[in-house]
């Protein structure tokens, strides 16, 4: 029998402060925790102040936690809403509608594939001729979008019913003599961040995976509008970040041990390969210019506010954007004239009409271009971008010399869109479901969500007013000019405009020495979309970028 052994007073102290320190709330903190803060937001309180500070602390945080006791539905916004006007800024005249050229002499092509690469003018001839039904079209474009999709994993959802059911009420229109416009009976794809009835809006991440959502996004309310006719749910990587999501990862038609860039990765990687003549993306911090310069098609980005976000995911409240991505810059011009204006159920929204007069002479256009960043870019995407340049000067364009605005702190403004993010996906970092996304290293937008609770309000509103001083400079820079030719990667323009909101138009420029395409950016002024679609347009007529197709599709 073993010996009876006693346990000294002190241990079973020790042992009882252990337990009363384990069963605590793990919510609660103290005052050491206050002074580890500090280090973080780089400040020092004297401990007589933290004495102080401590009650009213444990008060903000009672009333954080009611907060969350009142439920917020996705389609609230902030009551501070961005308006991304500077001083002194003039809106810019509008043109009222645009005169689309359908062609008369578009045939059927041989081999039949070819129909794939076809321009929305092109397709429509087809189809308002009756040289091809709505239903044949849609079919096509069902049945690539199928046969591709184990390569290119660039689809969550094929929606065949409902396709199908649109194109035959679209041929019963046009056989009666109701033709609703150039995109009537058009096939199209829409990233999975927009909200469709009767298929799952996943937002490409393995927590939604099987969220329905019970209302039809703006966007693709109009497009529905206008007769086109939606054929795939496209992959967004997951919540609107890179190419993977939660089944995979988008590939580059172009090149598929390469992924198609995000988030529009699906949008890109779809068009490019022509399985739909075009598609919608989204837009925060690069997600539709840079999937358009991955997969060699054109993508616009429009000026904030142009295009309502009802019934699409938000990221971020104060810079998403959305916009098309096509063949070329009449397609998407095509495409935004029908999905832009004001919406009710989107308060960032404008009322401003919308066209573009391609009568208009681009010679006369005010062009200037970012020399030192074009000129330092010693890549073979600068090399085509600096002959992209000397194909615009020799079709009359003179651009000046600028540069992006300086004494501006640039690698800060990212706490915008991590905190706002950090705000809409709240329940899910605190629920855990953040856990299960695919992704999880330091660069994953799983890994941003949880460091966003770690941004001070203070330094949120310190960098919104440094954000309004970026909008007066970028003001300075593009009151002169009415479009800015810049690199699409590697300065500071594709933050900058984010921020300030200025539409872009991505433009190919050709292929780099791996066969993989390049692209230029053409900024134009806070909502005029026409000068930099006037421009693109121009440059894509006098060369043929924007008719190279990846091989094997």
């Amino acid at each position: 029998m073993l010996p009876k052994t006693r346990i000294p007073h002190f241990f079973l102290l020790l042992i009882s402060l252990m337990w009363l320190s384990c069963s605590t709330n793990k919510n609660s903190f103290t005052k050491r925790d206050v002074k580890k803060s500090e280090k973080l937001i780089g400040l020092h309180f004297a401990n007589k102040k933290i004495d102080t500070l401590y009650p009213y602390l444990k008060r903000n945080r009672s009333g954080f936690d009611s907060l969350r006791k009142y439920p917020i539905g996705n389609d609230v916004f902030p009551a501070i809403r961005f308006d991304p006007t500077p001083f002194g800024f003039t809106m810019p005249e509008q043109q009222n509608g645009t005169e689309w050229n359908i062609p008369d002499n578009v045939e059927v092509p041989e081999p039949y594939d070819l129909l794939a690469f076809y321009t929305i003018p092109q397709l429509a001839s087809l189809i308002k001729n009756q040289k091809i039904t709505s239903t044949e079209l849609t079919k096509f474009f069902l049945a690539r979008l199928k046969k591709y999709q184990p390569t290119l994993q660039c689809s969550i959802s094929i929606t065949d019913s409902l396709a199908l059911e649109q194109a035959k009420r679209a041929d019963e229109e046009i056989k009666n003599g109701k033709y609703r416009g150039i995109l009537h009976g058009i096939p199209y794809g829409t990233k999975d961040l927009m909200a469709v009835p009767g298929y799952p809006t996943t937002w490409g991440a393995a927590p939604y995976k099987d969220q329905f959502i019970n209302e039809t996004a703006t966007v693709v309310k109009k497009l529905e509008e206008a007769g086109a006719i939606l054929v795939a749910k496209l992959v967004s990587g997951a919540l609107a970040r890179g190419d993977v999501w939660f089944d995979g990862k988008t590939k580059n038609p172009w090149d598929t041990t390469q992924g198609a860039s995000g988030s529009s990765a699906g949008s890109g990687s779809a068009t490019s390969a022509g399985l739909v003549p075009f598609a919608l993306g989204t837009e925060t911090l690069g997600s539709i210019t840079s999937p358009s310069t991955r997969n060699g098609v054109t993508g616009l980005r429009p000026t904030y506010g142009r295009v309502s976000r009802h019934g699409v995911m938000s990221l971020s409240w104060s810079m998403d954007k959305v916009g098309p991505l096509g063949r070329n810059a009449e397609d998407c011009a095509i495409v935004f004239e029908a999905i832009q204006g004001k919406d009710e159920n989107d308060l960032t929204t404008v009322d401003l009409t919308f066209g573009v007069d391609w009568k208009k002479d681009y010679k006369n256009l005010r062009v200037a271009y970012l020399k030192k960043d074009i000129e330092k870019d010693t890549t073979e995407s600068g090399k085509n971008l600096r002959n992209a340049l000397k194909s615009l000067k020799e079709m009359g364009i003179e651009p000046t010399a600028v540069e992006m605005p300086e004494a501006v702190p640039y690698r800060g403004f990212d706490i915008i869109l991590r905190a706002e993010a950090g705000a809409f996906f709240d329940e899910l970092v605190r629920s855990e479901g953040v856990d299960i996304m695919v992704e999880q290293d330091q660069r994953s937008r799983a890994n941003s969500l949880r460091q966003s609770r770690f941004i001070p309000a203070v330094e949120y509103i310190q960098a919104n007013r440094q954000r309004q001083v970026l909008i007066q400079k970028m003001q300075d820079l593009m009151k002169n000019y009415d479009v800015l030719i810049s690199p699409t990667f590697g300065n500071d323009q594709l933050l900058a405009t984010n921020l300030t909101g200025h539409p872009v138009i991505a433009v190919p420029t050709g292929l780099d020495d791996k066969n993989h395409p390049t692209s230029m950016t053409f900024v134009g002024n806070l909502y005029d979309e026409e000068s930099i679609l006037l421009l693109a347009k121009a440059f894509q007529d006098n060369t043929s970028f924007d008719e190279l197709h990846p091989p094997g599709y």
